[in-house]
């Protein structure tokens, strides 16, 4: 049975590009007679806001939506993200960091080379590597814990095993079978966050543990979701996670070609809805026929 999930963050409201999103994966579940899921990622508890979560099930609603309950919500999962950082802290992979934003920034521009984690493909994109050298028992409450890829990838039996772990994709774009490359994983993300400081997990962390406690077989989100599945899978794989399939749809645009976003209230659902248009109407607008 497929199980489909829609997993909105409530900073902003829903606009086209979340219809277009959600129908996808609601047409998925349907078709194979299987359940389509609501998850609220809510982790981000500086910008989310209960107005904008509470727009999330209306504006779902009156798409014509049904969602199986309770939803899921990140907020209250606190318990589930500390069991798995736990483990993968058990296995050695971690380590405490306490670099803002600005020290990776003049990190990153200092002029010397070949210091740790510096690509040679984006060698201005990933975190450099300044606190791998750290314990967790120095941890402080100040302190982020990131992933030591070097060290997960020599403990999965190094670069050619990580190369044997695989994914299916279904979209468009990017369909048939993956391998994961920890050249380019490490390119990409380099020594990527576990658990931001305060929050106890991450964006990649929540997102794996939760898609497995909901068991989705079939994980449908934007392009711009597309780079995070490298990450994920190696997750699954640390964690003991058979993989879902992945289905990355193409982005809903504006006229000028840019993609939609939150602050973008011109093309939010809400603002369709008080301009008097229908669902039918809505789906039309962001490219998928009427469910």
């Amino acid at each position: 049975m497929i199980r489909e999930r829609f997993a909105p963050s409530p900073t902003g409201y829903l606009h086209l590009g979340h219809a277009y999103s959600a129908a996808i994966a609601w047409r998925s579940a349907r078709s194979g007679a299987g359940q389509f899921l609501l998850r609220i990622e809510n982790i981000d508890v500086e910008r989310c806001r209960a107005e904008f979560e509470r727009a999330i099930y209306e504006d779902l609603a009156w798409l014509g939506f049904s969602w199986a309950s309770p939803v899921m919500r990140q907020s209250e999962r606190s318990s589930a993200y500390a069991a798995a950082l736990e483990k993968l802290i058990d296995l050695g992979i971690c380590y405490p960091c306490g670099c803002s934003r600005k020290d990776i920034r003049q990190s990153l521009s200092a002029p010397q080379e070949n210091r740790p984690g510096k690509s040679p493909l984006r060698p201005t994109a990933t975190y450099p590597g300044t606190c791998r050298s750290r314990s967790m028992r120095g941890k402080t409450d100040e302190d982020a814990i990131r992933i030591n890829l070097n060290k997960a990838f020599d403990l999965l039996g190094g670069s050619s095993s990580i190369r044997n772990l695989e994914w299916v994709e279904t979209g468009v774009e990017r369909k048939g079978v993956h391998r994961l490359d920890p050249e380019f994983l490490e390119s990409l993300h380099g020594d990527f966050v576990l658990a931001r400081k305060f929050v106890g997990t991450s964006y990649h962390l929540a997102c794996v543990v939760d898609d497995s406690e909901q068991r989705i077989s079939r994980v449908t989100r934007g392009m711009d979701l597309v780079d995070s599945t490298p990450a994920h899978r190696l997750l699954q794989e640390l964690l003991g996670i058979e993989p879902p399939v992945w289905h990355h749809h193409p982005l809903v645009r504006d006229e000028n070609g840019k993609r939609l976003a939150k602050r973008d209230d011109a093309r939010a659902i809400r603002k369709f809805r008080d301009d008097g248009l229908c669902p039918t109407e809505i789906f039309k607008l962001s490219g998928v026929p009427q469910l």
